[in-house]
């Protein structure tokens, strides 16, 4: 169980400077379907001869490619499993302790796509004045979902979304910044996650796609149709008028040594679990 938590904590403290380089001027813009199940991946605005897109900055293909999302099925293989763990400070996730849930950690994990955000396309940034808001209108699929942050054990987690919440629930996100966060899904099968973004007067939405477990069609997931009631109204409104709303700042660390801190933090902790099962042993 210990193992559990330091998967979710460890994997914050490491996850939460990614070393990805941002999206150079003039990528290309991938046709047709595609669906990815490994690698770095990004929601993100970007502006296209003066329209507004929601899309995937695809990393794991060389060269990095944007992707429609309409095209494109996240697939969380069941490597991505791991037990809900035996403390409060994780009940918001809503399972049981012990539950196995699929995670997308904060750090990439290998054979689990990494799914994070940016506000670094080059054409939108020039076009962003402080940031923008990032919305998630309502959340389809046959479990729960949360995306949440945590800055190592010495922080409490940050939930930036939950299906288990009212919508809409926007965050604000600042320009040129680049973010990962743990993606909890309750139950394998497909999800629709259906967002806007919103920058100045701006506008744009779409409907992420994720086929969730081995057992699950990519196919399923593609042509699903997102058929829940949506809240009407634009991102920077809902963010101005909701009682859920998310100033999210990434945790940026001052570097190395406060990383190694927090690691050192979790060890001793490990090992103090470890001294205090040993003497409860010795004493049977």
């Amino acid at each position: 169980m210990l193992h559990s938590l330091l998967c979710l904590t460890a994997a914050a403290v490491l996850g939460a400077t990614p070393t990805v380089p941002p999206p150079a001027a003039g990528q290309a813009q991938a046709r047709g379907d595609a669906v990815i199940e490994s690698g770095h991946i990004d929601i993100g605005p970007t502006l296209r001869d003066g329209r507004w897109s929601v899309q995937i900055h695809d990393d794991h293909t060389v060269p990095a490619v944007w992707r429609e999302p309409a095209a494109t099925v996240l697939r969380i293989r069941d490597t991505a499993r791991q037990a809900v763990p035996d403390d409060e400070a994780y009940a918001f996730l809503g399972e049981k302790p012990g539950t196995r849930v699929h995670v997308v950690p904060q750090t990439e994990k290998p054979d689990v796509v990494w799914i994070g955000w940016n506000t670094q396309d080059p054409a939108a940034l020039k076009a962003i004045d402080r940031g923008v808001t990032m919305n998630l209108r309502g959340a389809q699929g046959p479990g729960a979902v949360t995306v949440f942050l945590q800055s190592g054990n010495l922080g409490a987690p940050q939930v930036l979304w939950s299906s288990a919440k009212p919508y809409p629930q926007p965050i604000w996100v600042e320009a040129n910044t680049h973010t990962h966060a743990n993606w909890v899904f309750g139950k394998p099968g497909v999800y629709l996650l259906a967002l806007d973004i919103t920058a100045g007067d701006a506008s744009a939405s779409t409907v992420l796609r994720l086929a969730v477990g081995d057992a699950t069609d990519p196919d399923d997931a593609r042509t699903a149709a997102f058929t829940q009631p949506l809240p009407s109204g634009s991102a920077a409104a809902a963010f101005k008028d909701s009682p859920s709303r998310t100033s999210m700042t990434p945790f940026l660390f001052g570097g190395g040594a406060l990383v190694a801190a927090l690691i050192a933090s979790l060890a001793l902790r490990q090992s103090a679990v470890r001294r205090r099962a040993e003497k409860e042993r010795a004493a049977r």
